[in-house]
């Protein structure tokens, strides 16, 4: 099973999403926690772990606004919410994949700086009546309050 690294979003935030999906029928909406994957991997070591949490204790996490409806490359089953994308995001994506870099096992590259589209996935079948359901959005301010590894 595959791992990723997510970035948890506030109370508010999460809410909010929340409160989007709930506005889907129930067989499109996605159930899981509203969050931001940074990265992916078959495996994420205890080292890759420890390295991650001594560099998000350095950090400041930003904040993001999730904006735009639309699909991502290689998955057309799904509907996300996008992020505006800003150059401190970035480099707090970068500083997550240069933690993981040569610890994490197998990582995937759909998530590496230059690839990677920040997003929260609201409907994970039928997209287009998803959208329909949903546009126009009002969108999402969230802090990011944490890093955590799931999977």
């Amino acid at each position: 099973m595959a791992q990723t690294v997510r970035f948890r979003l506030d109370p508010d935030a999460v809410a909010a999403l929340r409160a989007l999906r709930a506005r889907l029928p129930r067989h499109l909406a996605a159930a899981d926690e509203p969050g931001v994957t940074v990265a992916g991997a078959a495996a994420v070591p205890p080292a890759a772990r420890d390295a991650l949490a001594a560099e998000v204790r350095l950090l400041a996490l930003p904040s993001i606004w999730l904006a735009t409806l639309g699909t991502v490359a290689g998955r057309p089953d799904q509907l996300v919410l996008a992020a505006v994308v800003d150059s401190e995001l970035l480099a707090v994506h970068a500083a997550v994949h240069d933690a993981l870099a040569g610890r994490a096992r197998a990582p995937v590259a759909a998530y590496f700086p230059g690839a990677w589209l920040p997003h929260c996935v609201i409907a994970t079948e039928r997209p287009a009546e998803a959208f329909a359901a949903l546009h126009p959005v009002e969108p999402v301010r969230a802090r990011v309050v944490g890093v955590e590894v799931s999977g």
